[in-house]
């Protein structure tokens, strides 16, 4: 059964008010999906390219993260960049496993597992993530862009909001939102969804989204992560980040480092970021709360059709051949 119009543009209001991993009361369908709750925290101020919700299939069998685009985004640019995503590789990657069919309000999903956007998990935590979290955050994103690159796509959507956290080691989730929210040569600055500090300039421009482009940007989120906000005072990075941090957010390109340099310089002894003990209590409490809710969330299943009843056809006869 497809989604009609009215479910997607009731979807952002399923779990408006709601703080992530509570399970709405009113129930929407989105394609073949019914949504449980919100991903995103609806109090957040970091924006965020996409609405994100946790959904469980109509027939009760799988469980998945639904994204659909904000209001007045661009359909066929948004679903591009999903169908793109489907081949992305690395430790960190997120792709997406299935996308709206032709005529349905476009959405695309992946196989759910607990997580918290990072602005989520700062909130959860009260505050920065510690610095040892930080670095083995962005060794495994920079390891999971070095990948990327190598394939020659630009991930071209890092942000906070972009950054999942879980058990086993964050995911990037928004791929191309950046070429998603608006085309080439168009400026980007303030459009809906994009985080104006993690944007690289030469983005925001309107230039042609390329990698160190995704270096700039996870330069920005790291700084989130230490600092709680993207464009922070040098002073307020924590010294052992401050030089690398720094430099990805340079303004000219040729200066920000290679992806390997990050790595060799965050990552070197860094237990790995799914290691035990790597993210903080609260953080690991809030995603246990959230897999229990969504476990025990009561979801109507829908039955598959009956069986058609009463006395089967007749085969016909197969005419022989001469």
């Amino acid at each position: 059964m497809h989604a009609t119009s009215d479910a997607t543009s009731d979807a952002t209001g399923v779990a408006a008010g709601e703080e992530p991993g509570r399970i709405a009361k009113a129930r929407r369908r989105v394609g073949p999906y019914t949504l449980i709750t919100a991903l995103d925290d609806p109090h957040t101020r970091v924006p965020v390219p996409e609405r994100r919700y946790i959904a469980r299939s109509t027939d009760g069998q799988h469980t998945v993260l639904l994204s659909l685009p904000l209001p007045g985004a661009d359909r066929q640019r948004f679903l591009a960049e999903a169908d793109g995503s489907r081949y992305l590789l690395g430790p960190c990657a997120a792709p997406a496993t299935a996308l709206a069919g032709p005529g349905e309000p476009a959405w695309y999903s992946r196989p759910y597992l607990p997580v918290l956007p990072l602005p989520t998990a700062l909130a959860v935590h009260g505050g920065p993530l510690p610095e040892r979290t930080v670095r083995a955050l962005g060794a495994a994103l920079a390891e999971t862009l070095a990948v990327l690159h190598g394939q020659g796509l630009t991930f071209a959507g890092v942000s906070p909001a972009a950054v999942l956290l879980a058990a086993d080691g964050p995911r990037l989730s928004c791929f191309g939102a950046v070429r998603a929210a608006a085309p080439d040569g168009t400026e980007r600055s303030g459009v809906p969804g994009l985080e104006a500090g993690s944007l690289p300039p030469e983005q925001a421009s309107g230039g042609r989204p390329r990698p160190l482009g995704d270096v700039y940007a996870l330069g920005a989120t790291l700084a989130y992560a230490a600092t709680g906000h993207t464009t922070p005072e040098r002073e307020e990075i924590p010294a052992a980040l401050r030089a690398v941090v720094g430099r990805c957010l340079s303004r000219d390109p040729g200066v920000r480092p290679q992806l390997a340099e990050i790595i060799a310089e965050l990552g070197e002894g860094t237990v790995p970021a799914g290691a035990p003990g790597r993210l903080p209590g609260r953080v690991i409490a809030a995603l246990a709360h959230q897999s229990a809710a969504v476990l025990t969330a009561d979801i109507p299943v829908e039955a598959p059709p009956a069986p058609p009843t009463g006395p089967l056809p007749h085969p016909q006869p197969h005419p022989h051949s001469s």
